[in-house]
């Protein structure tokens, strides 16, 4: 027997090459997971029948519920149809029905459909057609002993459409779905992956909820799921482990959720009266730029050239606060030696000024940005 479980196809060789950005994974997972449907796969193939077949024949091996998006529109280039027909071993077959809607909503856009558009009107034999109000794109659904497969259009508001009108309620009614699936995240700062595991490894080994760990650049996220008959139930198993991570980590942790490191950070500030001014060189303007749509409390901030051996920061810097009547200033200056980046700092309050060196020597490309992210977990743990 299979496990109740889903699985999202998303297809399109535009997302292959990059050339589009995949937001209805990110959409249906999101929904799934509200009715409390678990989802262990992803997956995007390209617009090619014999490698649409291969994945939906892979995907129904394992799970009961598989949902596609894309490759549905009137052209050559969109072979959904074909692909699960050839999964399923049927041909695609004409449905007038789905010819009279598609011309209806053609009728109501304005426009008259050409005859490549009549190829929407074909969808596999045996499957379940489910009308698309918003679109000219018919989805359809096709069910094989356990497995129900369901094909969505591509363009995000049909899809969400048609996810929230019809699929999510037919997978409640017929999965007997009563449950639910929660997600917290936990956000800290000033640690790494690795000293996180050794303080809570022992929760990441837990069933339900379920505790793991995503690594950012000068950040990482803790994520708490849990399962349960209501959502009150959920958010109870969540706050058991939530209490007990953070009496394990403190103020390591910085915020829930969508809590921004950076606005975390200048509250600090603010709920002084203080402003602030970033200095910064070799970071391209990321740190200003992180600041920057977080409240007035940032007075501004000045993009230096690379350093040089006689470059005096910490005038520069007094310099720039007094220019703009700031209270707080931060420099930076991150300097490449090989592999291995350094980067310089110097905070300045009311109260002082500290200097101190850090080295990175993860990826180039994410320098800057764990520049910022320890320029805001020093102020936020300074000034708190």
């Amino acid at each position: 027997m299979k496990t109740l479980e889903a699985e999202i196809i998303t297809i399109g060789t535009e997302l292959l090459l990059g050339e589009l950005v995949d937001t209805n994974t990110r959409r249906i997972a999101h929904a799934l997971r509200d009715i409390g449907l678990d989802l262990y796969r992803t997956s995007t193939v390209g617009d090619n029948a014999e490698r649409i077949a291969q994945a939906i024949r892979e995907s129904i091996s394992r799970a009961q519920v598989v949902i596609t998006t894309g490759g549905l529109g009137p052209t050559v280039d969109d072979p959904t149809r074909e692909g699960i027909a050839l999964a399923f071993g049927v041909p695609n077959e004409y449905r007038p029905e789905l010819w009279e809607q598609i011309q209806e909503r053609f009728e109501r856009f304005g426009h008259t459909p050409t005859e490549n558009n009549r190829r929407q009107a074909f969808i596999p034999r045996g499957a379940t057609a489910i009308e698309n109000p918003i679109g000219t794109a018919p989805a359809f659904m096709m069910v094989e002993e356990e497995s129900v497969v369901i094909a969505l259009p591509g363009v995000p508001a049909e899809m969400q459409h048609l996810l929230e009108g019809f699929v999510l309620p037919f997978l409640q009614e017929q999965l007997k779905l009563s449950g639910m699936i929660k997600t917290r995240l936990l956000r800290t700062s000033g640690v790494g992956e690795s000293w996180l595991d050794d303080h809570i490894g022992d929760l990441e080994h837990l069933s339900n909820p379920t505790v793991g760990l995503a690594a950012h650049p000068g950040r990482v996220d803790i994520r708490i799921t849990a399962k349960a008959a209501t959502p009150e139930a959920a958010e109870e198993m969540i706050e058991q482990v939530s209490s007990t991570i953070r009496e394990r980590l403190g103020d390591v942790i910085y915020g829930l959720d969508d809590a921004s490191l950076e606005e975390v950070a200048l509250d600090s500030v603010t709920e002084r009266g203080w402003r602030l001014v970033v200095l910064e060189a070799g970071t391209g303007g990321v740190i200003a730029a992180g600041f920057s749509d977080h409240g007035s409390g940032f007075a501004g901030g000045q993009v230096l050239p690379l350093p040089e051996e006689d470059q005096d920061l910490g005038k520069a810097l007094i310099d720039l606060q007094s220019e703009l009547s700031a209270e707080v200033g931060l420099a930076l200056a991150l300097k490449s030696e090989g592999e291995r980046h350094v980067i310089e700092v110097i905070f300045r309050t009311p109260d002082g000024e500290k200097y101190l060196e850090r080295s990175y020597g993860g990826p180039p490309t994410y320098a800057p940005e764990w520049a910022l992210s320890l320029a805001a977990n020093l102020i936020r743990r300074r000034l708190s």
